[in-house]
């Protein structure tokens, strides 16, 4: 049974009004007064339902979709896929970035709660299961997305990290590259870690010797491309790699950026790259950057699909779709 204001009353010791005040005008109350309204809350798990009126008229018109991080385009063209989906079943996404933020993860699934949507998509940053069990219990479903599910009891779309990793190391390998830096993080994220491990795997079973760096970052954006680039560059030249994979092409085009020196652009003579993704930006880019492309469309119209399909059926069992990459070789790797 769901829990009622006079129940968060009760808990607190205090008016229904005053759960009121703190919930609408917490300024109208006193620090003392708001402070076990909001432990109750907490400890009863009440959520203020400010779309019931509409729910009691029929089945919510509205999906959630919290996203990794809402700069990198891959994540805006896995939205759109979903977003082309939805409109198909008169269904409107809203949409939140949580910027590898947790505490924005976690605020932005306790508005898509607090309005009753349909169901939430999720690109997770962290251990979000918990929190997604919750919204289960409360008659919400949710839809991993750029993650793989494994056995948990959420259906999943996502790509092949693993392969893809390795698929990005074998062609630098082919090219004739042997000292290769990895660049990416942090490495809490699921995707970073199994695109290192793709990349291990590569090396270990190649004929010859190569050696794998590891160059973290603090998040997968241009600027820390730039930053890791530059400090590769202030080392001997000796001690330069002689090849870069990105985990995702924000942090690809960070380090072509840093990689003109003196009006000399070093890539791809001296050090080949490859990013993750294939964004239009990789293509565009004053040296076109070869990348492991996802079909980031597809992910999304699938995700919202089957998040449909088990709104409709709650005795669905959880479904791990996993795509293949490609990789998608451009003038960033070339040997000539």
């Amino acid at each position: 049974m769901a829990v009622s204001i006079k129940d968060v009353a009760d808990a607190a010791g205090v008016s229904v009004g005053t759960v009121s005040n703190v919930l609408n005008r917490p300024e109208t109350v006193s620090a003392e007064s708001a402070d076990r309204v909001l432990k109750a809350i907490d400890h009863l798990g009440y959520v203020r339902n400010d779309a019931a009126r509409k729910l009691r008229g029929g089945v919510s018109t509205t999906v959630g979709f919290v996203v990794l991080n809402g700069q990198n385009p891959f994540f805006n063209d896995v939205v759109r896929g979903a977003e082309d989906e939805a409109s198909r079943h008169g269904i409107a996404i809203l949409y939140g970035n949580t910027d590898e933020d947790t505490t924005r993860e976690r605020m932005y699934l306790d508005l898509f709660e607090e309005q009753q949507v349909r169901g939430v998509l999720i690109s997770p940053y962290g251990d979000i299961l918990p929190r997604l069990e919750r919204l289960r219990s409360r008659g919400i479903r949710a839809v991993l997305v750029d993650r793989f599910g494994g056995a948990s009891r959420f259906s999943s779309v996502s790509v092949d990290s693993v392969a893809g990793g390795r698929m990005a190391i074998e062609h630098l390998i082919e090219t004739g590259r042997r000292r290769i830096a990895f660049v990416g993080g942090p490495m809490e994220m699921r995707q970073v870690t199994d695109r290192i491990a793709g990349a291990r795997v590569a090396i270990d079973n190649a004929l010859e010797r190569v050696e794998l760096e590891v160059l973290s970052t603090a998040a997968m954006t241009v600027e820390e491309g730039v930053a890791v680039g530059r400090r590769v560059l202030a080392r001997p030249r000796r001690e330069w790699p002689d090849a870069m994979f990105a985990a995702n092409d924000l942090v690809a085009l960070g380090l072509l950026q840093s990689l003109v020196v003196d009006g000399r652009m070093l890539v791809p003579h001296e050090i080949a790259l490859i990013g993750f993704d294939d964004i239009s930006f990789a293509a565009a880019a004053a040296v076109p950057i070869s990348s492991i492309r996802q079909p980031s469309g597809m992910i999304g119209r699938t995700a919202l699909r089957i998040l449909l399909e088990e709104c409709d059926d709650g005795e669905l069992i959880p479904r791990q779709t996993v795509f293949q990459p490609e990789p998608v070789v451009r003038r960033s790797t070339a040997t000539g």
